[in-house]
């Protein structure tokens, strides 16, 4: 017999992951407990011999023993466990929306008994953001991202479905949504600026990412010079502090996969990847937990008092409609960003030698309808391990990327397929949306737009557009927030009209497109739902 004295806020279930023995065990050896989720701090634990110990990840009963343990970097609880459970949250989907609102209810609830779920539809992918990952370059993770991420059906749009979403992959570009933009929001913009700030300390955004580098200075110097005087360095979700005192700050890039970290070490919650959800339970207009499927088609009813939907722009309405919940406004108002690239050329000679890495945003506004990056290729000087042997350049190559408001219009949609429906029985959506002729106005201007950047920033030549015009994967809309149930999902708290408990938190509750990267949006307002559902 072994014994344990807990730390602050642990219980028997954090401690049974922690100390990688089964839970059943701990809780057979410590009668006392009233409850596994009950706070033990500085009371002994009795704990079970090693000879049964177990790993982390809790098998179904039914199960045999595991024996590959590779992917062990994170406790994952079976959908056969979390079955046995009422959860007082259940959140559906780990990316930036899922993973915001876990870190939250963590933070805010502390070790206080409540239970919080969360099921992830697809499996473990990588542990962090790729940028952290040392084999990987940009050009190599883009191919592994073909093979991994799953397209939408007749669009540009991909999603990746793994722990940790599209937040394994995205940009790290964190701009706040320009403040006329918002105005028309059901959100006082004092409030969501406050949550801009919570959600940006949160990911780590700093303007700092590309200091001391000339790249950016000298081009940054000439657009404020030069009719641009709103230019600034680009905000990017990047850990900067360096190592010290014996910290280690290894993690630079942000990912999702950093909150569960976090939420791990204040909390227990249960969380398990390979299940599906397909189905919303619901009676009496109040949400009662959600039906998931394993691959082997196995099917679990997860009893929550509250559902948070984190599934995507395009996973959530399919899951509204699929699951019979009334409104007129499900999955209608898609919304993304136009985007259009552009190259330009710089002399080498123009900078001094020591260049350093570019990063330029210009916000978008009422009388600029689109925002622009302009960045280096990432390629060449983002990523150390190609930049030791990277040959000195006669001339620069810069691409700036302008991204373009989108109206939000009832047609552009996604909608159930009333004959087809995939592996799990679910319907397959299909997917509705054009470009009105505003938006195409917008388009136009921002290709002269871009021109005159890099006419500011004194280019050497600038290439011919080529290629058809794309949307940026910046999927929005689909669960708008706002008063009107005849146009929007969710109320001002993401909470789905007509049904009590149940939530959305990601790009889908977004209203309007704006002009800015939507991940800082979605997370700062997935956390203040956070702070709606923690004070009920």
């Amino acid at each position: 017999m072994r014994i344990y004295i807990a730390s602050d806020g642990e219980a028997l279930r954090n401690i049974a992951r922690r100390r990688n023995v089964s839970l059943e065990a701990l809780i057979s050896l410590n009668p006392h407990v009233g409850s596994p989720d009950a706070n033990l701090s500085g009371q002994p634990v009795r704990l079970p011999p090693y000879s049964i110990s177990m790993g982390n990840r809790e098998p179904a009963a039914s199960s045999p023993r595991r024996t590959d343990f590779r992917n062990e970097w994170i406790p994952l609880t079976s959908p056969e466990r979390m079955a046995q459970t009422e959860y007082d949250v259940l959140i559906v989907g780990s990316g930036a929306g899922g993973g915001a609102v876990l870190w939250r209810l963590a933070r805010q609830w502390g070790a206080n008994g409540k239970k919080i779920g969360v099921v992830e539809a697809g499996d473990l992918l990588l542990p962090t953001h790729f940028y952290n990952i040392p084999t990987y370059s940009l050009p190599r993770f883009r191919q592994y991202f073909d093979k991994v991420a799953r397209p939408v059906e007749q669009t540009y749009f991909r999603e990746l479905i793994a722990f940790g979403g599209r937040t394994l992959a995205w940009q790290l570009v964190a701009p706040r949504m320009p403040v006329s933009e918002t105005a028309g929001w059901p959100i006082p913009a004092k409030e969501l600026q406050h949550y801009y700030a919570i959600a940006e300390r949160a990911m780590g955004v700093t303007p700092f990412y590309q200091e001391g580098s000339y790249y950016t200075s000298v081009l940054l110097e000439r657009l404020l010079e030069r009719g641009f005087p709103d230019a600034v360095p680009m905000p990017i979700a990047v850990d900067v502090e360096p190592t010290r005192y014996g910290q280690l700050h290894s993690n630079a890039a942000f990912s999702s996969v950093a909150w569960f970290a976090e939420a791990l070490n204040r909390r227990p919650y249960d969380l398990a990847v390979n299940s599906r959800a397909v189905e919303i339970l619901a009676g009496q207009k109040r949400v009662t937990g959600v039906r998931v499927m394993t691959p082997d088609k196995k099917s679990y009813v997860m009893k929550a008092k509250t559902v948070v939907l984190s599934a995507s722009t395009f996973e959530n309405p399919r899951l509204l409609l699929a699951s019979g919940i009334p409104g007129r406004a499900i999955g209608h108002y898609l919304t993304t960003h136009s985007l259009q690239g552009l190259t330009g050329y710089f002399d080498r000679e123009q900078f001094p030698e020591v260049l350093g890495a570019l990063g330029i945003l210009i916000p978008g506004r009422e009388d600029r309808p689109y925002e622009v990056m302009i960045g280096g290729p990432p390629e060449e000087y983002n990523a150390y391990q190609q930049y030791l042997v990277k040959p000195l350049q006669e001339r620069l190559r810069v691409v700036a990327g302008a991204f373009g408001v989108v109206e939000s219009r009832f047609e552009n949609r996604v909608e159930l397929d009333p004959l087809e429906r995939d592996e799990y029985g679910v319907p397959v959506i299909r997917v509705h949306f054009s470009y009105s002729e505003k938006d195409q106005a917008v388009i136009r201007d921002m290709q002269e737009g871009v021109r005159r950047l890099f006419s500011a920033m004194q280019a050497t030549a600038v290439e011919e557009e080529s290629g058809p015009l794309i949307e940026a994967i910046h999927d929005a809309g689909t669960c708008r927030m706002g008063y009107d149930p005849d146009t929007s999902v969710t109320d001002l708290h993401g909470q789905v009209h007509g049904i009590s408990g149940l939530y959305a938190a990601d790009n889908s509750v977004i209203p309007t497109s704006g002009t800015a990267n939507p991940t800082l949006t979605a997370v700062a307002l997935a956390i203040r739902t956070a702070d709606y559902i923690s004070r009920l």
